[in-house]
């Protein structure tokens, strides 16, 4: 990684499918560099989520994904113990008449045989790899403090088998929808950027990348109409405006229709590709002629 520069970072994205601006691709390449965190907020749809799996596939890492959500904790994160094989593991030791110790029996129970590495575990155990904290403002501030811990440090103790620590620090992203502020203490360990919707051109370039069987026309006459409901007076009508992903499922719908242009009634028929919410539906079918037009 020392050779890497952002402009290579980006063809090497971008080689992925993924198309990073100029500023999200010196981020990325300052995170590998400087072995920070990156924290990615905006809009859901915006590219978060796949600028992870983008670096873990540009770089040939493993992706490990912490999909965080209200109530997780530090052992869904960290790391549990297989009860069911401890169980099978103690008959064993009585069927075949073991002698062993109390002490040795309860010590054999917590060998690395029965350890389950959850995805914060496994990402340091297999580092270097690529580990996906994600939508982490979904968790509570506890578990903020925990994560905060095991990034400082890229370690962590397990009482009963002891401290595990990664060799090379995992690259490691963080995701927010912004439901909810994060604290300083754990903003100030990352490097941070807001990933806004692309403009036209870029989406359109977006589209062309991860769907190339859709027609030009076709891609950029989807662009334009999501762009159209994304925009101030569309984006207050929606309950969820679209993101880049819907744009990619609604183009490759009207796609598989057999449509090299988009018409007002392939357009109506694939629109649950693009809304998901009746509300959104049925708004976007009535604003449908005029964005069209």
């Amino acid at each position: 990684m020392e050779s890497l520069t952002p402009e290579m970072i980006a063809d090497r994205l971008a080689a992925t499918g993924y198309l990073a601006d100029p500023e999200l691709a010196t981020v990325t390449f300052l995170g590998l560099r400087m072995q920070r965190p990156l924290l990615l907020e905006g809009e859901p749809g915006t590219g978060k989520t796949a600028l992870a799996e983008a670096v873990a596939e540009a770089l040939d890492l493993p992706l490990v994904r912490l999909q965080c959500y209200e109530g997780i904790d530090a052992s869904q994160a960290l790391y549990d113990w297989d009860f069911a094989r401890q169980i099978l593991h103690l008959r064993a030791l009585e069927a075949t008449g073991g002698t062993a110790e109390v002490e040795e029996a309860e010590k054999s129970l917590y060998d690395e045989r029965f350890l389950l590495a959850r995805p914060v575990l496994a990402a340091l155990r297999q580092s270097p790899s690529v580990l996906l904290v994600d939508e982490v403002d979904r968790a509570d501030d506890e578990f903020e403090a925990f994560l905060l811990e095991v990034l400082s440090t890229y370690r962590v103790t397990i009482p009963e088998f002891g401290t595990v620590a990664a060799v090379v620090p995992p690259i490691v992203v963080l995701t927010s929808n912004r439901t909810r502020e994060l604290h300083d203490a754990l903003k100030r360990r990352c490097l941070y950027h807001w990933i806004d919707h692309p403009g036209l051109e870029r989406e359109i370039e977006i589209v062309r990348s991860r769907a190339p069987e859709v027609a030009d026309e076709l891609a950029r006459q989807v662009v334009t109409v999501v762009q159209q409901l994304r925009s101030a007076e569309g984006a207050s009508a929606l309950l969820k405006p679209p993101g880049v992903a819907e744009t990619l499922d609604w183009a490759r719908a009207l796609h598989h229709l057999g449509s090299t242009e988009m018409d007002l009634e392939s357009a109506a028929a694939t629109i649950g590709a693009l809304v998901k919410h009746r509300e959104d539906a049925d708004r976007v079918r009535i604003a449908l002629d005029r964005l069209l037009a």
